[in-house]
């Protein structure tokens, strides 16, 4: 069974009463009969109020199914996974030597996974004021990141494409331009361009879909400021 590496597991911000609990959140069910699914069933719950009032907050004029797509943009595993390896979780996991192996420490849903028994964790040993005070950080530029609400629930590809299909002009073209840095926090770059108007973005991202994403929201702000 693999286990940390640097003694016992410690999270940036986070200090735990009981470090059993961090121990547990982060024991995948491949390592120990005592592992971290209860505590992920307690962290989704959790992580989905935080999110669900701090955009309640944020945008104090959004309908009931707009705050629910943003939610789901948030939470879903994708982006839990990508605060995961900002954390450096992948390094901390214990994993079974086949999951080990198989590079369980990279895989999103594991990772996603993780991070919601932290937060159940986090609950369990200090409440939820403290779980909602340590855990808010976490999406505070991402919730700052979203798109207009009159323009949410569809991605930035979607919209580009929508865009240039409307015009009948040729569709965007993505192109990986590099792919840097560790396992555990990867960055890649990718170029979005058109042919008509003629013009190129860049974007960065954990992953080269998120980068993607990025380039093309670029040419949708350069296409249309508004």
């Amino acid at each position: 069974m693999a286990r940390p590496t640097d003694g016992a597991p410690r999270l940036p911000g986070v200090e735990f009463t009981d470090p059993g609990l961090l121990v547990q959140a982060l024991t995948h069910r491949s390592a120990a009969s005592i592992h971290n699914e209860r505590l992920e069933f307690l962290g989704d719950a959790l992580v989905n109020l935080i999110v669900a009032e701090a955009l309640y907050a944020h945008w104090p004029k959004a309908d009931e199914g707009t705050l629910t797509r943003a939610r789901a943009e948030l939470v879903r595993e994708s982006s839990l996974a990508a605060i995961a390896r900002h954390m450096q979780l992948g390094e901390k996991l214990i994993l079974g030597p086949g999951e080990m192996k198989s590079g369980g420490h990279r895989r999103d849903s594991i990772l996603a996974d993780a991070l919601e028994a932290i937060i159940g964790a986090i609950h369990l040993d200090a409440g939820f004021e403290a779980c909602r005070a340590a855990v808010l950080p976490w999406f505070e530029a991402a919730i700052a990141a979203l798109p207009p609400p009159n323009k949410l629930g569809k991605d930035g590809k979607t919209r580009l494409q929508e865009w240039v299909q409307a015009r009948q002009k040729p569709l965007p073209v993505y192109r990986l331009l590099a792919e840097s840095g560790d396992e555990h926090a990867k960055q890649f770059s990718v170029a979005c361009t058109l042919a008509d108007p003629p013009m190129e973005c860049v974007g960065e991202g954990h992953s080269r879909r998120a980068a993607e994403q990025v380039a093309a929201e670029r040419i949708l702000a350069t296409l249309d400021p508004n």
